[in-house]
């Protein structure tokens, strides 16, 4: 089995959900005491959240560059980065080490097309959601056209994320404003929706769907576990 570098921390309550998923799809394969190959780095959100804030997307690459860096040096096979996000550099940490990057928006893609759907939406952070990196990525190399909120969702969605999901707070109020800002695409024609956020499916989850959600965070372990056990 290979090792898997996780690079988490933002947030840790999202990370803590990679590492129970693959543990647990390690030993759905393998049964018995097996468990996942792991390193992770974990940062302290606060300093990732500033840089964000404040649009020093600089800063912020070269501290995902360092932590890149750090796992290959520990040994990992392959680098994983915990957030939909700070993919944002993911072309730029790829090009810094020698091991593969999985990425989440590739991943996602391959589901979106086994489930022949055509119009997902994304629910993400508002850097997700508005920027190019991800839509653009879906785009350009897998053709698939994704939906947004409108401006009032978007910031919806993006508060709720930052304010509750990250800091552990989940909040039946705020899964009512998420299904509301889903409803609302569905009848302008989403029929699908990406998580693509992280944290998103400690809020909401496919049983509350009848069309397919797409959980980033599931999609992606799936993802490096393939990876680590091929």
């Amino acid at each position: 089995m290979k090792t898997i570098g996780l690079i988490g921390g933002m947030s840790w309550e999202s990370t803590a959900v990679y590492y129970e998923l693959l543990n647990r799809m390690v030993r759905e394969r393998l049964g018995g005491l097996h468990s996942a190959k792991l390193l992770l780095w974990s940062f302290d959100f606060a300093q990732i959240e500033a840089y964000q804030a404040t649009g020093n997307w600089a800063s912020a690459t070269a501290a995902m560059v360092e932590a890149a860096r750090s796992i290959e040096a520990g040994g990992a096979d392959c680098v994983v980065i915990c957030t939909n996000t700070m993919h944002k550099m993911a072309d730029d940490v790829q090009n810094a080490v020698g091991i593969p990057l999985v990425h989440i928006a590739d991943t996602t893609a391959a589901a979106i097309k086994s489930a022949g759907v055509s119009q997902p939406l994304l629910l993400a952070t508002a850097y997700t959601m508005e920027q190019d990196f991800y839509k653009g990525r879906l785009k350009q190399l897998h053709g698939i056209d994704v939906m947004v909120p409108d401006e009032t969702g978007r910031s919806t969605v993006h508060g709720i994320i930052y304010e509750e999901l990250c800091q552990g707070v989940i909040s039946a109020r705020s899964k009512t404003r998420y299904l509301d800002v889903i409803g609302r695409a569905r009848n302008a024609g989403a029929d699908s929706i990406i998580f693509g956020c992280t944290e998103i499916g400690l809020l909401i989850s496919q049983a509350d769907f009848d069309i397919p959600a797409f959980d980033t965070t599931e999609l992606h372990a799936a993802a490096a576990i393939d990876f680590a056990m091929s």
